[in-house]
């Protein structure tokens, strides 16, 4: 970090910080602040949702991902156009029919107030655990490789957020989603010029691509239909697609978003906009980890991303073996360096060599030994260490690699997607809390001012749960998956209620409310027997399936208890 990164990245921060907090002061209801005056134009309703779902995460995780496992992550975002016209269609229409100000009012209305408080809190829960890991996420990285502390990286990054959403409410939260986005766009954008630009001067994009594909890094589509097996086509289509449902659906956080919105239709093209950019947007994070890859076939790699585990070896008895590895990996770099070069030269003649391909298979599946071999001897050096490192591919690249000012504009990116979904959640849960726990339950009428206090305190209440969570949170395999597996818990479950609500008229409260228990609860222990206990690549069901278990278990559920409720009655009734 030269003099100059620092400058932008602390100038555009308090850009964003100041310029939200300018902009969108001085609320004068709760319906200013939570749907800020419905006055939102359909372009920032789409780039707000957008901002909300392309965490710290997303830019951090993502790259790394596909550094390791390739293009087929993509796939978990195939359902998402198809969520997006049946929401546009359906959810949208319905919720400005009843002029609700959070999605569980609706619930209310359709069922009763039981069934709104269950899925008020089912959303408080997995929402309030995902905001403080979009503030935790990035803290651990920035704390880790450039040796910040990482408790004052957590406050930081949660005071930064606090200030504007405390201040402006939704208004805020969508004006500086715009700011976030450019500077999201702009430096990632930079980053993969850049990477074409340091690759060997006769390579092109089309051979960087077949060096890619050699080592199976673009299998783009899988079309298995095992049901172990994380990211497939039917996975990313039916799980994918009930998961971006309950997210974009009923997820107060987006619903909030668009709920903004000046009219129906805004609100619709804004949903649209999404449906058409959010696809491709991941495609291009995917292929610049992808692109990260190639330029590590000509570049010196470290055996562990993560520069924790090499302050953990140095310290152990195990060091030498650790640099004995670290050796076999330097000349196993050069003897990739020369193949890729010969292949490039040999597809620059129009000719793609087997011989050469096998070669660099052969020699990707023994750098892939020497890191399996580093993972054991960390574990044994401290069982506490993370070895899985995806999430610091990314990351070490920027470090290392771009020119000054631009590792100050990534740090700024970064910590710009970690303040827009925090913003967004912290933004949704106190709107949540404010009119579907707290105003409901309260028994004598108060004035819109004090509404608007309630809402701003739990925003500020909200904010620093957040960053207690995100001070004694862990880190898990790897960042992206775990918030995807918290929402997958419980979007499913809360999708399948509104699904009834919408579609299914004669279900009545009680049945869906209980069915809405036996379900959430049968997922948990889903979750539990098929995917916790089992290390990571080796569980018996891909996470994404618990949001078409939940959703359908829902359903049916609700379907069986009213027909045995509604029998019950009738025959009661015949009795009388």
């Amino acid at each position: 970090m030269q003099l100059f990164d620092w400058l932008v990245l602390i100038v555009t921060l308090l850009f964003i910080v100041g310029y939200g907090s300018w902009k969108t002061k001085g609320s004068k209801n709760v319906e200013d602040f939570i749907l800020g005056n419905n006055e939102t134009p359909w372009y920032t309703v789409g780039l707000s949702v957008m901002a909300t779902q392309a965490s710290a995460i997303t830019f951090l995780s993502t790259p790394g991902q596909a550094y390791h496992d390739g293009m087929g992550f993509v796939q978990f975002y195939f359902g998402l156009p198809i969520a997006m016209i049946v929401i546009c269609l359906t959810f949208i229409p319905l919720y400005h029919k009843y002029k609700v100000f959070t999605a569980y009012e609706f619930l209310e209305k359709r069922f009763d107030v039981k069934t709104r408080s269950l899925a008020a809190i089912l959303f408080l829960v997995q929402r309030g655990l995902g905001t403080g890991l979009t503030i935790y996420a990035p803290a651990i990285i920035l704390s880790a490789l450039l040796g910040w502390n990482l408790t004052l990286m957590n406050i930081i990054i949660g005071v930064l957020v606090i200030i504007y959403t405390f201040s402006g409410g939704t208004k805020a939260v969508n004006v500086t989603q715009k700011q976030q986005m450019f500077v999201i766009m702009t430096g990632m954008f930079i980053t993969f010029f850049l990477i074409l630009h340091y690759l060997p001067q006769d390579m092109t994009f089309s051979s960087a691509m077949h060096i890619a594909g050699a080592n199976d890094k673009m299998n783009i589509v899988d079309f298995s239909f095992d049901p172990e097996e994380k990211y497939t086509l039917w996975s990313g289509i039916t799980g994918g697609f009930f998961l971006m449902l309950a997210y974009f659906g009923t997820d107060q956080s987006q619903v909030g978003r668009y709920l903004s919105g000046k009219s129906v239709k805004e609100s619709q093209m804004g949903l649209i906009m999404n449906g058409l950019l959010k696809v491709p947007m991941q495609f291009f994070i995917l292929l610049t980890g992808v692109m990260v890859f190639v330029f590590f076939q000509f570049n010196p790699v470290p055996l562990n991303f993560n520069p924790n585990n090499k302050i953990v070896i140095e310290k152990s008895k195990y060091k030498e073996d650790y640099h004995a590895l670290e050796l076999k990996l330097d000349k196993l770099s050069e003897d990739k360096k020369v193949i890729n070069l010969l292949y490039i030269e040999q597809l620059n003649q129009d000719y793609d060599n087997p011989i050469l391909r096998k070669e660099l298979v052969a020699l990707s599946n023994k750098e892939k030994d020497l890191r399996d071999k580093a993972k054991e001897i960390i574990s044994k050096a401290d069982s506490n260490s993370e070895t899985n490192d995806k999430d610091y591919v990314f990351f070490h690249f920027i470090l290392n690699y771009l020119p000054k000012g631009l590792i100050g504009l990534l740090l700024a990116v970064i910590i710009s997607a970690a303040m827009s979904s925090t913003a967004s959640g912290l933004n949704a849960l106190a709107s949540t809390t404010a009119i579907d726990i707290y105003k409901r339950n309260l028994k004598e009428e108060k004035s819109e001012k004090h509404y608007l206090n309630a809402t701003k305190f739990f925003t500020l209440f909200w904010g620093l749960i957040a960053i207690l969570f995100a001070c004694v949170g862990t880190l898990f395999e790897n960042l992206i998956q775990l918030v995807n597996i918290i929402g997958s818990i419980f979007y499913g479950t809360v999708l399948g209620i509104f699904l009834v609500g919408f579609y299914l008229h004669k279900v009545q409260a009680k049945p869906m409310f209980y069915s809405a228990i036996i379900s959430q609860t049968t997922i948990f222990i889903i979750y539990y027997f098929m995917i916790y206990i089992y290390p990571s690549d080796q569980e018996k069901l891909g996470y994404l399936w618990l949001n078409f278990i939940g959703a359908i278990l829902t359903i049916l559920l609700s379907l069986f208890i009213q027909f045995v409720f509604f029998k019950r009655n009738t025959h009661l009734l015949n009795k009388l």
